[in-house]
């Protein structure tokens, strides 16, 4: 694990400098995000890439969600003495090293055979949080057992079984998870023309369903166990996933059902952030979902400035504390978006599809390597901009793409 008392950009330049001039050792993946994802889907099958590239309809969220941070620029500033800088923030309570945790990416077993296992091991290594799928293609308490100590967080699909729903609360709860994410933007998945094409869903293939399969609940609802009749408990777990008719009951049923904090993943109107707030949640996660539900849909970066507004506006008329997560997803590619969407008002950031596609190349040390490039980009970026610390960032730090003050 790097030494959080050492900066991580210098640390990683000199690494890789050195091992380049002194012993020709030139980095084994592409630093490039775009280099990045080619060499990954060079390294998957046609299946698995479709279904890890690929985002709903045309293509036109996911792209939106990389453009619309080109609206935002750094300003930076010099003369500010940034010898020392700070990259931790508080967190539900808890300090982390770093603002970044890796986003919940489910079905990790068809990019790589080790998995969610390999990816939550780098994650500990590196320490930054891991937050396990639902849709893993390990148990939830598999992943816990291989984050040992480290910082992990559940994700939670609702089902349209209820007693599912419980039953992987209580479950994430006993093996040790810190917070439960729910993902509100996928009560069924998108139109995805990349999978549509291939016809091709993992799940059937029995991929990223463990946590169902060992699942008591889950178990309970099926007339013979998995292990003597697979197909049908796997059109049984495509029946139950998702649920089109969940409301905020559903949200209610999570925050009485455990004493740990609760976020809710795919905020994007400010309404919907006031009702988190009202409704006693811990935290939001801004996110489209990286453009994998709704073709056409507005940019996560788009949207945050508003939910951080409503979520203030909304704990100010409840007179509350300053302990609600504010979290951003979706388009996070580079030290600088990182920069760019804690300045906007995120208290921390999720990476996603790099680390996958680090997994995809080589495995464990892929999404190490991945991890440390990434944060290493944020530190050096942090320093050049003028700034010591990240929990310091606020829009001073930003002006519209014309150069003009701050947008807000």
């Amino acid at each position: 694990m790097d030494d959080p008392s050492e900066p991580y950009g210098p640390n990683r330049q000199r690494e890789v400098y050195a091992g380049g001039m002194l012993a020709d050792q030139h980095p084994d993946l592409p630093v490039d995000p775009d280099a990045l994802r080619e060499a990954a889907t060079d390294a998957l099958s046609a299946e698995a890439c479709a279904y890890v590239v690929g985002s709903a309809g045309g293509e036109d969220t996911a792209d939106r969600n990389r453009e619309a941070f080109r609206r935002w620029r750094i300003v930076p500033r010099m003369l500010q003495d940034v010898a020392e800088r700070d990259l931790s923030v508080e967190l539900l309570g808890r300090e982390l090293p770093v603002p970044v945790l890796l986003a919940p990416v489910g079905v990790q077993s068809i990019i790589h055979e080790g998995g969610e296992l390999a990816s939550a091991r780098a994650a500990a290594d590196v320490g930054v949080p891991f937050v396990s799928s639902s849709a893993a293609s390990a148990t939830m308490e598999d992943v816990a057992a291989e984050l040992g100590d480290a910082t992990g967080w559940f994700q939670l699909y609702p089902s349209q079984n209820p007693d599912v729903i419980a039953s992987f609360v209580d479950r994430a709860e006993e093996a040790g998870y810190e917070a439960i994410v729910v993902t509100l933007d996928t009560p069924t998945m998108g139109w995805r023309e990349r999978d549509v094409a291939n016809a091709y869903l993992p799940f059937l293939d029995g991929e990223g369903v463990a946590n169902y399969l060992a699942d008591p609940a889950f178990r309970d609802s099926l007339d013979a166990p998995p292990e003597e009749d697979e197909r049908t408990a796997l059109w049984q777990f495509i029946e139950q996933f998702g649920d089109l008719s969940m409301d905020w009951a559903t949200v209610d049923a999570v925050v009485e059902r455990t004493d740990l904090p609760v976020l809710l993943k795919g905020i994007l109107h400010p309404e919907d952030a006031r009702e988190a707030v009202r409704r006693g949640v811990d935290g939001v996660v801004v996110s489209n979902h990286g453009g994998r539900q709704v073709d056409g849909a507005i940019a996560a970066i788009e949207a945050l400035p508003d939910v951080v507004e409503a979520v203030a506006d909304e704990r100010a008329l409840a007179d509350e504390g300053d302990d609600f997560a504010i979290l951003f997803d979706s388009g996070i590619r580079r030290g600088a978006d990182a920069i760019k969407a804690l300045a906007l008002g995120a208290d921390a950031v999720l990476l996603g599809r790099p680390y996958v596609y680090g997994l995809a190349i080589d495995g464990e040390d892929g999404v190490r390597a991945v991890v440390r490039n990434f944060l290493a980009d944020l530190d050096l970026t942090l320093a050049l901009s003028g700034r010591d610390s990240v929990a310091d960032l606020d829009e001073s730090v930003l002006a519209d793409g014309s150069g003009n003050a701050s947008l807000r």
